[in-house]
């Protein structure tokens, strides 16, 4: 029945198969998908989304991080189950903003599936680009292009040469910007050379054009608010901070569960390793220069959920969504980010069963 399924749903969608990849054709590429940018370039606010907060409500953003199903169990309990999931979260939850950290969906049915569900609740949302993303489909390409143009979806290509999806959200309140989201892709895999002149692969992370246009966007709205705005940063793949973090709570580099009487900002679960770039890229250090990032929010390592405050920056692992790909029982469902009038946020866990 599965396959009926989604034989059935494969043919009533062709034509959304197809029109990403008409647009590639028609504009001989994906370049003209793109935005132009420079850091010599005016920053103003109408370069961001923008979304106006309740003055007297909190905003609530809520996460799913690694949705990640596969056409050939879509319309199995696997997809099924994990649809239920993100229903219930929806529906208890009342979110002003989803976001997806990244792995969202890997095939060309569950992309178009997802993004189908999501956009249906008529909320805002923006996901961003993991790993996997633009696997198993028609192409990443395909993919992004389809976000871009989901009614309610505020993902953007972004800047050219930087991936798939950076882009910037203002939460503002009143007319003034109180919290502002970074939305960047972490890329897929690459090589890197190290000081002794090695050679060792492993997860992309940031490059460097990313980290200017970051520095370029934080500056810009300071300038524009007179101040320094709290933001956060939601992506797939950890900083190499995450490591040293987990290292520090936990007394070693061993996976296990943080005792949050003995470390009350360190709480969570480590409980596959950390999967981040093999080396560093600098991007933690400049949050902690600038002063505007209070908050990390990444997917990518599906049994850890924990959360560290670590030089002043709170380093989140979003929770697992749905029982795509592995996962881990009791580690399932979203997280919230809740942003207050005076623009600071906290992240929390939501957890879940398809009948909770």
């Amino acid at each position: 029945m599965a396959i009926i399924k989604l034989i059935v749903s494969f043919l009533l969608s062709i034509s959304q198969v197809l029109t990403p990849i008409t647009a590639y054709v028609s504009n001989f590429g994906e370049k003209s998908f793109f935005t132009e940018w420079s850091a010599s370039d005016e920053f103003t606010a109408d370069y961001c989304a923008e979304i106006e907060k309740d003055p007297n409500e909190d905003f609530v953003v809520l996460n799913l991080a690694d949705v990640q199903l596969e056409d050939h169990n879509l319309y199995a309990d696997t997809g099924v189950n994990s649809s239920k999931i993100i229903d219930n979260l929806v529906a208890q939850l009342n979110p002003d903003l989803i976001t997806l950290s990244g792995d969202n969906a890997w095939g060309t049915m569950a992309y178009i599936e997802l993004i189908k569900q999501i956009d249906a609740y008529g909320i805002p949302w923006a996901p961003v680009m993991g790993n996997h993303d633009g696997q198993n489909c028609v192409s990443e390409f395909w993919a992004a292009y389809l976000l871009s143009q989901a009614e309610n979806c505020l993902f953007e290509f972004g800047p050219e040469d930087m991936g798939y999806g950076n882009y910037i959200i203002n939460i503002t309140e009143n007319g003034k910007i109180i919290h502002t989201l970074f939305m960047l892709d972490t890329h897929n895999n690459s090589t890197f050379t190290l000081e002794d002149g090695s050679i060792v692969s492993g997860y992309d992370h940031l490059w460097d054009n990313q980290i200017e246009w970051y520095k370029w966007a934080v500056n810009g709205i300071s300038a524009i608010e007179g101040k320094t705005v709290e933001s956060t940063v939601i992506m797939h793949i950890p900083v190499y901070e995450y490591r040293y973090a987990w290292a520090e709570a936990y007394g070693s580099d061993e996976w296990g569960t943080l005792d949050s009487s003995l470390s009350p900002d360190a709480i969570g679960v480590n409980g596959e390793g950390i999967f981040s770039s093999p080396v560093n890229n600098g991007f933690f250090g400049v949050c902690k220069e600038l002063g505007s990032t209070k908050n990390m929010i990444v997917g990518h390592d599906h049994a850890n959920n924990f959360q560290i405050v670590y030089e002043g920056i709170r380093l989140s692992y979003a929770l697992k969504t749905g029982y795509g790909c592995y996962f881990t029982e009791g580690l399932i469902g979203g997280t919230t980010l809740t942003i207050g009038s005076d623009g600071s946020a906290y992240a929390e866990h939501v957890y879940m069963t398809e009948n909770a």
